[in-house]
């Protein structure tokens, strides 16, 4: 049984790819495009590890946190106006505690922007200012504001436009949470320890309702933060534009010069995160949840071509919500879905999912790269078709490791609450799949320190682009081997699907495992407690 669960997180990780050449889920389908507010980015859910011991315990271990990462490449100096969130749209996270690819609790987020028309006395007159801020800002609803940022959280069990809404609350029992302006500059909010300092203040604790007896309480904040997700990005869809021998020799990983670069890490996004009892997310026995997060806005909106004075008033936002963003593995519309359905897959739920089957089973990926790096649709694409192995990643989750005890196929981020978290020092940056081989293999997996990484849920740290692309290429299959030993010759609950994901159906063979981007996600900075994501770049810092 170890040697089985060791196999298939190995192949877990590597299968990953399919969602990660998929990356983070950046500007990934044509209507996003238009409305970046509502843009989902990045989609993180872990044990929490701030403070957490050598062995897991201790700390923050108990909860789950949850980030849910909008408004993509953000440039710091975007002012005047900045990236304030969407008050005419809601936010959603959502988990699926049953396998059954339905919600069972969805964490709702709305966002107030209050213009407060801080005036200057010009001469006889009492004149608004044009920027948001009118002097140096440090506190909580700071005077200095020309526009103070609000949310309100509730918690909907069951449907989420049928179950009944309850208010998520401050420990004073107050329903509104004030949100930090963003990292306009120096001046006006400090250096960076300053602002971090400031942000801070907005962590609030809360107390989640239809929890049990003391589990109830977590924390939320929702801000600015630096992106964190490593991509090589204007590279990788350049048609890959490196060497193949760049991507293949681990050794370039991170070199400079040779195609990596971190540039998005320039950038900044707006976090929403969570912090919940993990109690508070399981139900009954089986300690896997499923979640993805959502971002919807209203059917209709009418444009006054004579908006009157105040703060976003040339929009007039009515009838029932749409679905327009959605997001659970990283990349899975940016470089699985086909662009004819990207707009219909971010419109989606869960639950029909069986719609987008043939991107999964019939992926072109792996042709495209083979198009890109030899001139050859066919030098790196695994044989195995209906490709079972990403189907099993993609769909229901691996069993013992991330499979919950009944699931239907859906796409969704999965964890297993009841593995340990590791401290962020120890944390392997290739998840399951790297810390079998760090030991050696399944039959060291009792030296392994982490097995709480990607695909078995999703840290900061973890680098899906490098896991989803060896998953993409084959890697599973080469780790399956010609006894099946993974079981991804077949598709938990699809008994139509089988293939034969064996190493001779891998073109690349052992080498698929060392496939990367270029840029290694361990070299990026992160908070090693909550809310995970580091303090955002500075509008005035010198670019």
């Amino acid at each position: 049984m170890v040697f089985r669960f060791a196999k298939v997180a190995q192949g877990c990780s590597l299968l990953l790819v399919a969602a990660a050449a998929m990356a983070s889920s950046h500007r990934e389908a044509p209507f996003i495009t238009t409305s970046p507010k509502v843009d989902g980015t990045d989609f993180y859910m872990f044990r929490s590890y701030e403070g957490v011991a050598g062995n897991g315990s201790g700390g923050r271990s108990d909860y789950v946190t949850m980030i849910a990462n909008y408004q993509p490449l953000q440039a710091p100096y975007g002012g005047p106006n900045y990236f304030q969130l969407d008050p005419n749209a809601l936010y959603e996270i959502h988990i699926d505690n049953n396998g059954d690819g339905k919600e069972d609790l969805t964490f709702q987020f709305r966002f107030n922007n209050k213009l407060n028309s801080v005036p200057l006395p010009i001469g006889s007159a009492s004149v608004p200012i044009p920027l948001i801020q009118a002097g140096a800002v440090s506190q909580v609803n700071d005077p200095n504001l020309n526009l103070n940022e609000t949310y309100t959280v509730s918690v909907v069990r069951g449907d989420r436009r049928k179950g009944g809404a309850q208010a998520v609350t401050k420990d004073s029992g107050a329903t509104v949470f004030e949100k930090p302006v963003d990292y306009i500059g120096a001046k006006t909010l400090g250096d960076p320890a300053a602002y971090e300092a400031y942000a801070q203040k907005h962590i609030h604790s809360i107390k989640i309702p239809g929890c049990p007896a003391g589990k109830d309480i977590g924390k939320v904040f929702v801000g600015q933060r630096q992106e964190g997700f490593a991509v090589n990005l204007g590279t990788v869809f350049d048609l890959v534009n490196a060497p193949a021998a760049f991507l293949l020799d681990p050794a370039n990983k991170d070199a400079v010069g040779k195609g990596g670069n971190h540039v998005i890490q320039k950038a900044n996004i707006t976090s929403i995160a969570i912090e919940v009892p993990k109690d508070c997310l399981t139900a009954g026995a089986d300690p896997v949840i499923g979640g993805w997060t959502t971002a919807s806005m209203r059917q209709a909106r009418l444009l006054n071509g004579k908006p009157p004075s105040g703060h976003q008033t040339s929009e007039k936002a009515g009838g029932a919500w749409v679905q327009v963003s959605r997001l659970g593995q990283p990349l899975v519309n940016e470089l699985v879905i086909g662009l004819p359905d990207k707009d219909k897959f971010n419109a989606s739920k869960p639950q029909d999912d069986a719609q987008f089957l043939s991107y999964v089973t019939n992926p072109s990926l792996p042709a495209l790269l083979g198009i890109a790096l030899a001139g050859n649709a066919s030098a790196v694409a695994p044989t195995n078709l209906p490709r079972t192995d990403l189907a099993t990643v993609f769909l229901t989750g691996i069993a013992g490791v991330n499979k919950p005890a009944s699931v239907a196929p859906s796409e969704m981020l999965r964890l297993n609450t009841a593995i340990a978290p590791v401290m962020f020092a120890d944390q392997n940056r290739l998840g399951v799949a790297g810390e079998v081989l760090r030991v050696g293999g399944p039959a060291n997996l009792a030296q392994a320190k982490d097995l709480a990484g990607f695909p078995n849920g999703r840290r900061p740290k973890d680098d899906v682009v490098d896991i989803a692309l060896v998953a993409m290429l084959g890697g599973l299959c080469v780790i399956n081997g010609d006894g099946n030993a993974l079981g991804l010759n077949g598709v938990p609950g699809v008994p139509s699907l089988t293939s034969a994901c064996k190493p001779a159906s891998v073109p690349l063979g052992a080498q698929s495992a060392n496939i990367h981007d270029g840029v290694d996600q361990a070299t990026v900075p992160f908070l090693a407690r909550f809310p995970y994501l580091n303090t955002p770049n500075s509008g005035s810092a010198s670019y």
